[in-house]
């Protein structure tokens, strides 16, 4: 019995020491990403960023996303319940971040629907109907073309739209803005620049409500 109590007292033991590593390191994470986030302020909203809400709204949620994941158009209705919950404290900005194969034309056809005043609408055909036109994780812009009428966009000028290179430069800078921010799977999340490390529905409601409770 002896023998088994002790089992039983180390395996305590050594998930208590997991539990503590995993939040020092996670802590050592959000503080390294936060400070980086805090020096290099530009790179969490650009000019050409997508943002939905009050424009003086003291919380600001930046999301790097990609139009083809499944978990992003997942969190999207979830984000805006936050804003809901939280009417005219919250503001949210969308940042390109195409990581699944055929995304990165994907995130063009949002952007010249952004040049139309467009994103939001065409944002949210293209989480409804993700998968017509995402297949084992991988995008195909053309079936999404096909789709997109049905949000109002002029399909004629959006097809001109992206041969400008100033198009595939916004994408671009999004894409270096992620690497220097360490994003490297999406969405990735940013609460008036405090990362959200420990991914999740209830964290990044924590987050948010803390922010919101620090700023109002």
């Amino acid at each position: 019995m002896k023998t088994q109590h002790l089992v039983a007292a180390a395996s305590v033991l050594l998930i208590a020491i997991f539990a503590i590593a995993t939040w020092l390191y996670n802590t050592q994470k959000a503080d390294e990403i936060s400070a980086t986030a805090q020096q290099n302020s530009a790179s969490l909203v650009r000019e050409h960023s997508p943002t939905m809400g009050d424009a003086n709204a003291k919380v600001t949620i930046v999301e790097f996303f990609d139009p083809a994941c499944g978990t992003c158009r997942n969190f999207h209705p979830f984000v805006k319940d936050l804003m809901k919950a939280n009417p005219g404290k919250i503001k949210l900005v969308m940042r390109y971040t195409p990581l699944h194969p055929g995304s990165d034309e994907v995130v063009k056809i949002l952007e010249t629907a952004r040049l139309q005043n467009k994103f939001w609408e065409v944002l949210e055909e293209t989480y409804a109907t993700q998968s017509a036109w995402v297949k084992n994780h991988v995008a195909y812009p053309d079936k999404l073309w096909a789709i997109l009428p049905y949000s109002g966009i002029d399909i004629e000028k959006a097809k001109q739209d992206i041969l400008d290179p100033a198009v595939a430069l916004n994408v671009q800078q999004d894409m270096a803005d992620a690497r220097q921010l360490q994003v490297d799977k999406t969405p990735g999340f940013f609460v008036n620049g405090k990362p959200l490390v420990e991914f999740g529905y209830e964290q990044l409601q924590a987050l948010v409500e803390s922010e919101v409770r620090a700023s109002y």
